[in-house]
């Protein structure tokens, strides 16, 4: 049998300006604070130029990612990537703004594709979005073994509209998010001490994040849950930040 071929070990081009917006709203989610200062020290320690907007409305929401794509059309110099972080309460597919209104997260992803962001085309937008996803509880299973995913790209000489994005919920489609009212939510705590203390293309980093999410028991109304972030990507190269 032939050896197999290894995998190429290509990365995003890490050198130019590395750009975060936080939009984050606060009402009725006590320990928001807490993931809102994480953030900041992360985007710190990785060299991010940070934008933060507290309570949106839904409106505002999507105005604020227009702003973000037309601030980053108009740079002349090169841009590397962008990080989005959005908290709010939510279900599937929505957000809940300041407002108590809804906004299409499909219409907030849309905004820095390759087609809408000619400064971020062929370069990596990752979404971390905390935020519940419905009102399923989730108590844990009891399993022996682990499910292994290899994933394959090709490097095509066009580049299709939805690549190189990378989308990281705080939990599964349905699910509800869980955050500590004086700690902050485990998931965006944790995301943030890994990014920050480890080093590795951030799909491993996630794992790891999820790795550590799947061990913790959280207690809700006295009742144990389990959670775990859910990743889905499209990038076409590894995503070095460190």
């Amino acid at each position: 049998m032939d050896n197999p071929q290894p995998l190429e070990e290509e990365a995003y081009d890490m050198s130019g300006a590395r750009l975060a917006l936080t939009l984050c709203v606060t009402k009725a989610r006590e320990g928001s604070e807490e993931d809102l200062a994480a953030l900041d020290d992360m985007y710190q320690q990785l060299l991010f130029e940070s934008i933060m907007k507290i309570d949106p409305t839904a409106q505002e929401f999507q105005q604020e990612l227009v702003k973000f794509q037309q601030t980053m059309d108009a740079r002349t110099d090169p841009i590397s990537c962008a990080f989005v972080v959005l908290m709010a309460h939510g279900n599937e597919g929505f957000l809940k703004g300041e407002d108590g209104k809804m906004v299409m997260l499909e219409d907030l992803f849309e905004v820095l594709n390759n087609k809408n962001c000619l400064a971020l085309r062929a370069k990596p937008k990752v979404f971390i979005i905390q935020a519940c996803r419905g009102e399923q509880k989730d108590p844990g299973e009891t399993v022996g073994g682990e499910d292994i995913v290899l994933i394959t790209t090709d490097h095509p000489h066009t580049i299709p509209t939805y690549t190189d994005a990378l989308h990281v919920y705080s939990t599964v489609e349905g699910h509800i998010a869980y955050r500590h009212d004086e700690k902050g939510s485990s998931f965006i705590q944790t995301l943030v001490k890994i990014l920050i203390e480890k080093k590795g293309p951030i799909l491993e980093l996630l794992t790891e994040v999820t790795r550590q999410l799947a061990e913790k028991e959280l207690v809700q109304e006295g009742q144990v849950r389990k959670t775990n972030p859910e990743i889905q990507s499209t990038l076409r190269k590894r995503l070095y930040l460190q």
